[in-house]
This record gives structure tokens, C-alpha cells and sequence, in this order.
């Protein structure tokens, strides 16, 4: 099952997101920023920030990162 969220990615308000940064100072070129997004459906959706790029995530896919990334699915090597 596709995941279609480009709807909500529209209506997604990112101008008065708080992005959060590891060290919580100014941002450094290639540093990566979080932002727990609400939506009017309820959900709160996290944006990552790196640069110019913004993506989006679902809770689910987001919760899926995280118990992946603990798991050490993203560890090297690649």
C-alpha cells in the first residue's frame, strides 16, 4: 500500500515550525533539523530539515526510523 501524504504535505504550516538542531545552536551548513509538525487531521508529523530539503514523515514512518535506527539498521557499513 502507497503511502499518499502529498495532500497533507500541501497543507502543512512550516512557517511557524520549531526546528530543533542536536546542539540547539545556530545552524551549520549540512546539519540536519527536526520539527514535530500538527495537522488539522490530528497527526503530528515530523519535518527533517538538511540545507535547502525538507521531507516529511508520517507517525508511522517515523516511528519506523526510530526502531530502526535502534535496531542499527543504519549503522555502517553500508
Amino acid at each position: 500500500m502507497a503511502d499518499d501524504k502529498s495532500a497533507v504535505i500541501a497543507e502543512l504550516d512550516l512557517t511557524k515550525a520549531r526546528w530543533q538542531r542536536p546542539d540547539g545552536g545556530e545552524p551549520r551548513p549540512g546539519e540536519v533539523a527536526l520539527a514535530f509538525v500538527p495537522h488539522t487531521d490530528g497527526q503530528v508529523y515530523v519535518a527533517m530539515r538538511q540545507d535547502d530539503t525538507t521531507l516529511v514523515f508520517t507517525p508511522t514512518e517515523w516511528d519506523a526510523f526510530v526502531k530502526g535506527t535502534k535496531k542499527g539498521e543504519f549503522d555502517q557499513p553500508w
